[in-house]
């Protein structure tokens, strides 16, 4: 089986553009972090969409929140808390991660989840002409640009750190 045909990366393949699936690229090794992904396609760290999903609390009730953030740029909790109007925001454990996204920390894509995620994207992407993003697998990344990002997730652009 060719990297391209692994289930994680074939669901985010399916849920992109034809023209943007076709620019999935599988590198040799993991990128599990912004730096290591930035190295690898040769782009500044902040051109990196970091995938990170959080449990958030309304009402006793905990629901997955998808924020896409800008791999220069680290999340502050209690900002994306009182964005969406959430008691509490938590880092999820990789159960919740798979669950929610059918995906595993570290190769978690913007798009390909089992179901609709309420998503917040980074402000900060928006400087970068394009950006890079998981692909469903450590391995795997694409290229995409702001609006797109925006637009395929129905994401709310917000500041999400200080």
């Amino acid at each position: 089986m060719s990297a391209l045909e692994h289930p994680g990366i074939r669901k985010v393949a399916d849920a992109l553009p034809v023209a943007t699936a076709g620019r999935i690229v599988v590198l040799p090794d993991a990128v599990k972090t912004a730096a290591a992904a930035a190295e690898a396609v040769g782009v500044q760290v902040g051109a990196i969409a970091n995938s990170l999903l959080f449990a958030v609390v309304r009402d006793g009730v905990s629901a997955p929140l998808l924020v896409l953030t800008s791999g220069a740029h680290r999340a502050d909790t209690s900002m994306i808390a009182e964005l969406v109007g959430a008691d509490a925001v938590k880092r999820a454990n990789p159960e919740f991660v798979r669950e929610h996204t059918g995906q595993v920390i570290g190769g978690v894509s913007p798009v390909g989840h089992p179901g609709p995620i309420e998503t917040v994207v980074d402000r900060a992407l928006s400087g970068y002409e394009e950006i890079w993003a998981a692909a469903g697998h450590p391995n795997a990344v694409y290229p995409t640009t702001f609006a797109d990002l925006v637009a395929l997730t129905g994401g709310r652009v917000a500041v999400v750190s200080v």
